[in-house]
């Protein structure tokens, strides 16, 4: 089972968060995707952009932050986390 969490800071507090789980037996990429845009509906944002600083950390870590400078529109929190809490 594929599961991705993510989670909205504000001034460090978490605002909101959610799990997105993933059965299915596409590759790791597209699972990261389709997650992201289940967040981003469930959150109701639009989808930010992977800069090279965000897929770097991503690879390293597997996990990574969106800040203002990954979204076109303007956000009203400090930073939208993803992280992969269990891979198949």
């Amino acid at each position: 089972m594929f599961r991705l969490w993510a989670k909205i800071y504000t001034n460090n507090h978490l605002i909101k968060d959610i799990t997105i789980e993933d059965p299915t037996k596409d590759t790791r990429t597209h699972k990261i995707f389709n997650a992201l845009e289940q967040v981003c509906y469930d959150f109701d944002l639009s989808k930010p952009i992977w800069l090279n600083s965000t897929i770097d950390e991503f690879k390293r870590h597997s996990k990574t932050r969106f800040n203002q400078d990954a979204f076109v529109d303007r956000i009203d929190f400090d930073y939208l986390e993803i992280q992969i809490i269990e891979e198949d």
